[in-house]
């Protein structure tokens, strides 16, 4: 028998479902309060579904996992999934240095895309928004060798399509063309639009 979520006072809190400290300082970059509560939202990739349709699905996944477990004590969670598309293809978190490698390859020299999705839900209304947006970036001619040191700083372990343009990668991006943030990892100039349609107190 599944346990059901137990009624508990609820505060005007804003909860992040990610473990993303990207994301973190994007939201403290604002000026927000609130909590992090990183979920455990299984991800996968759906036939037949458009790359933004999974990030918003997968956002909406993450903010739902965090809302439906006990003691949790939010009124606003906030839910997102970032993803490179480059040649037809999603590219997500690498899962060990070669497949970095081939990403970092495939990027070099091209336009690619970045789409990030995100989810708001407000549990006391139970409103919710969700959006993907779109960034374009173009990456210059890398060389094997910078290939090679860039993976071995360690850096793209954990980054979707295997860089960040907030770190190190930032030296590979000939350039780009849309959200800044999005590609860090929450479009902001879009979330805070969102948040202050649900009512959620922001400093500007």
């Amino acid at each position: 028998m599944t346990a059901e979520k137990k009624d508990i006072p609820m505060t005007d809190t804003i909860i992040l479902a990610s473990a993303s400290p990207r994301r973190k300082e994007l939201l403290e970059q604002i000026g927000l309060e609130f909590q992090v509560i990183p979920s455990r939202a299984e991800e996968f990739i759906l036939e037949k579904e458009s790359p933004e349709e999974h990030v918003i699905r997968l956002s909406l996944d993450k903010a739902h996992e965090v809302a439906r477990r006990n003691g949790v004590d939010g009124r606003w969670i906030i839910g997102s999934d970032t993803i490179v598309l480059c040649a037809g293809q999603i590219l997500g978190k690498p899962t060990d240095e070669e497949h970095a490698k081939k990403m970092l390859q495939m990027l070099s020299g091209r336009k690619h895309r970045v789409l990030s999705g995100y989810a708001i839900l407000d549990l006391k209304t139970g409103k919710q928004r969700a959006e993907a947006v779109s960034t374009d970036v173009r990456f210059r001619e890398l060389t094997d060798r910078e290939i090679a040191r860039y993976i071995a700083s360690g850096e793209p372990a954990d980054k979707a399509g295997a860089y960040a343009i907030q770190g190190l990668g930032v030296c590979f991006v000939a350039g780009i063309a849309g959200s800044y943030t999005n590609v860090v990892g929450l479009p902001l100039c879009r979330l805070t639009l969102a948040l202050k349609e649900l009512g959620v107190p922001l400093p500007i």
